[in-house]
């Protein structure tokens, strides 16, 4: 096995300090140009590597996030994910990204190897069944910032970066109304979750002022429940409309729409909050008021650097969302 090659190894063969060598690695102006072509060039042929682990354990930092999200495999936090160690890199940052599986007790043994791996701030979106925030608050308090996203607790001191929910919601709902109709069945996530409580209370907001217009609400866990309650009661209630607050609902109605060979739209309409990936699967492409993934990475590293920076206090910022028009309204 290869042995590892150290600063003072590498002080040992050209008979300078530690001290010299690590600032001439460093390209330190004090370090005399022919002494760091020395070092460097030594460094090269020996395949020198820093001991990152080492350099946290003595500075308390590092060049890494952490990043806690329920599903690596969902649209929107690849999306976000990949937005976000694009800008990562350019800052010389690198990513461990961690899943929850919705699962509360992994959630906890993610932040806890965070914190153990010293990295320098933390994105995390909570999972469906997370109550407790004081752990994370705890984290932070050890001056490892953390940036809360899209799922995020319903706790007004800390730093929080969503998509506009009542505005996505607005613009969806907006949208079967302009079209007449009259009888929409709305589907809904976790009722604890506080992006489900802002999504339904703007739902609420619209259709509830609308005399003629009658509507269903109903929450759903995961795809499949909404499948299952879809088909319970599409012919019940006969509606000319469907809602659904996401990606993952949007999949288990449209799984039973195809079931049941239900036209789009001539017999229904669909409009749903979506990344924008999953509603161009079928045909017609499903309309959606868009809350972009890639879009919410940039606004929440940008956040991260500015707490970096000095600007610790608790802020919650959002982006925009557009309507994009598909054939199924």
């Amino acid at each position: 096995m290869k042995a590892n090659v150290t600063l003072k190894k590498l002080a040992d063969m050209l008979n300078l300090s530690i001290s010299t060598v690590s600032r001439a690695l460093k390209d330190h102006p004090d370090i005399a140009q022919q002494t760091k072509d020395k070092v460097q060039e030594l460094a090269e042929i020996l395949e020198y590597e820093p001991n990152t682990y080492a350099i946290n354990l003595r500075t308390n930092k590092s060049k890494e996030f952490g990043v806690i999200v329920p599903a690596v495999s969902s649209y929107f936090y690849h999306s976000f994910i990949n937005s976000l160690e694009e800008e990562a890199r350019r800052y010389g940052y690198s990513l461990m990204i961690l899943q929850s599986v919705d699962d509360p007790s992994i959630e906890l043994e993610n932040l806890k190897r965070c914190k153990l791996s010293r990295v320098a701030g933390i994105f995390v979106s909570i999972s469906s069944k997370t109550v407790d925030i004081k752990p994370f608050i705890k984290v932070e308090e050890q001056d490892i910032p953390i940036i809360f996203f899209d799922k995020v607790p319903d706790f007004d001191t800390c730093n929080k970066v969503c998509v506009a929910d009542a505005a996505a919601t607005e613009l969806a709902v907006n949208a079967l109304l302009n079209k007449g109709k009259k009888n929409i069945l709305a589907f809904f996530g976790d009722q604890n979750m506080s992006i489900t409580q802002r999504r339904l209370n703007s739902f609420n907001n619209i259709v509830g002022k609308k005399n003629d217009c009658e509507f269903q609400l109903f929450f759903a866990e995961n795809a499949s429940k909404a499948s299952s309650i879809f088909e319970e009661t599409v012919y019940k209630t006969k509606p000319d409309a469907i809602f659904c607050m996401s990606d993952e609902l949007l999949t288990g109605v449209m799984k039973s729409v195809q079931k049941l060979q239900i036209k789009i739209p001539d017999d229904l309409s669909i409009v749903a909050i979506s990344d924008g990936f999953i509603p161009q699967l079928y045909y017609p492409e499903i309309a959606y008021a868009e809350t972009s993934g890639f879009k919410l990475g940039k606004l929440a590293f940008n956040r991260m650097m500015k707490y970096l920076a000095g600007h610790t206090y608790a802020q919650e910022l959002s982006i925009d969302s557009v309507l994009i028009n598909g054939g199924s309204i």
